[in-house]
């Protein structure tokens, strides 16, 4: 009896471990394919019709955390201020449009008072529907305005000219979460500076005391941070096994007679050899912030690392937004002198985002911008004007951490327990941030 073999199925795996590599690696190869021709054909048509690929781009935003990100909608007592999600930036500029509104208010009844006077009673009637058809048309100026702030908050917005008849404006593009945001300090609310008056009046010259937890044995760590902060020292905590085991109170204590204005700790990773946290003690009575510490990198591991020159650098604080970042950035700020040598061109960089603080050293320079690159652009999308064919160069001298505020206490540590003014809590909602 004649027997035929029919074709073989198309979903059926080769027995061969061999077949089956090469079978797919074969089809992932025709799916890359097909991807690319993809892309290729899309950007022809966006490269024709410039529409398509802001629709598409408009249309494909990632739903990322800090888009998700909540704020608190009201304030409570100002002795759990340092709780509130509120983005101090924002409620200023509300706060500065009633204000200007308030103003408007006052003009418009001086010019009515003077019209009735100088005319009849027959033309106050026009003069009031022009005067209603104005507020009306600021009404809806000052809601487009507050309905349109960016998570970055630009001052410049409020002097942009305006138009009374506003057209639908194409959807657009949200500001990527990464975008950093300059912390405007100017902006610190007065519960702060009554609440915590030596972080907002510093003194003039910082000097930094610089030691380590007990029974540390991270001298060589300690010692990097000497050339991070300038003006400072780095002391051992404990020169041997025996040694008198001086108290943060003791230690503040002795720094504070003799000058210093800020005490730092560097606490030892309890089960590693490595930082594990980083304690900064405003002197001589306090707060105590208490910070964690992950990701450290030294410098000399860092690929194409720079060696630091020992100039004063430049501070950067990207994103503090709530009170109790800016009075985090106050912190930082009085440890570096107010005054930077530029001729070092270098930038110490501290971005915040998701409540995660990243510390960046770099070296910069200024050079022509090459034919393969592309120009500066701003946080609006557009170039940035007078610097089209320069770029910037950088150069990390390191090193590279990242830290997280846990707690900070009204006074200097002394013992378990102690009254503190705000500590972290294990928050249900991954959208709410602090800083």
């Amino acid at each position: 009896m004649a027997f035929s073999k029919g074709a073989p199925a198309m979903n059926v795996k080769p027995k061969n471990k061999l077949r089956r590599q090469s079978a797919h690696l074969a089809t992932k190869k025709a799916k890359e394919s097909e991807k690319r021709d993809e892309r290729f054909r899309r950007k022809r048509e966006e490269d024709k019709n410039p529409a398509l690929r802001e629709a598409r781009q408009a249309k494909n935003v990632p739903a990322t955390i800090d888009a998700k990100r909540t704020w608190d909608e009201g304030v409570g007592d100002e002795e759990d201020a340092l709780g509130w999600a509120v983005d101090v930036e924002r409620l200023a500029k509300k706060r500065k449009l009633a204000q200007e509104a308030a103003e408007r208010a006052v003009e418009e009844e001086g010019v009515l008072a003077q019209l009735k006077k100088r005319d009849g009673e027959g033309e106050d009637v026009d003069v009031d529907v022009d005067v209603e058809e104005e507020d009306e048309e600021e009404d809806e100026e000052m809601d487009s305005m507050l309905d349109s702030d960016s998570e970055a908050g630009d001052s410049d917005d409020s002097d942009a000219p305006r138009k009374s008849k506003r057209k639908p404006d194409p959807p657009k593009r949200a500001t990527s979460p990464t975008t950093s945001t300059a912390t405007n300090l100017e902006l610190s609310p007065e519960f702060l500076k009554q609440k915590f008056p030596a972080l907002f009046e510093p003194a003039p010259e910082p000097k930094i005391l610089i030691t380590t937890s007990l029974n540390s044995t991270l001298f060589a760590e300690a010692q990097i941070l000497t050339d991070f902060f300038p003006n400072s020292t780095f002391i051992r905590r404990t020169a041997h096994a025996r040694a008198h085991k001086y108290s943060v109170r003791e230690i503040a204590a002795f720094a504070t007679a003799r000058s210093y204005t800020t005490l730092v700790i560097l606490m030892q990773d309890m089960h590693q050899k490595k930082p594990g946290g980083l304690d900064i003690v405003h002197l001589p009575s306090g707060p105590h912030f208490h910070f964690s510490i992950s990701n450290w990198v030294e410098g000399k591991k860092l690929p194409g690392h720079g060696n630091s020159t020992g100039h004063i650098p430049e501070l950067i604080l990207n994103n503090f937004r709530t009170p109790l970042g800016l009075l985090t950035a106050h912190l930082f700020k009085n440890l570096y002198p107010p005054q930077p040598e530029l001729e070092g061109r270098t930038v110490v960089t501290l971005h915040n985002q998701r409540d995660y603080i990243f510390v960046r050293r770099h070296r910069y320079v200024f050079r022509e911008k090459r034919e393969s690159e592309k120009s500066v652009v701003g946080m609006d999308g557009k170039t940035v004007k007078g610097v089209e064919n320069l770029r910037t160069g950088l150069q990390e001298l390191g090193p590279r951490f990242t830290l997280k505020l846990r707690r900070i206490d009204r006074g200097i540590q002394w013992k378990s327990g102690q009254e503190w003014e705000w500590k972290s809590k294990m928050e249900k909602e991954r959208t709410r941030f602090n800083m």
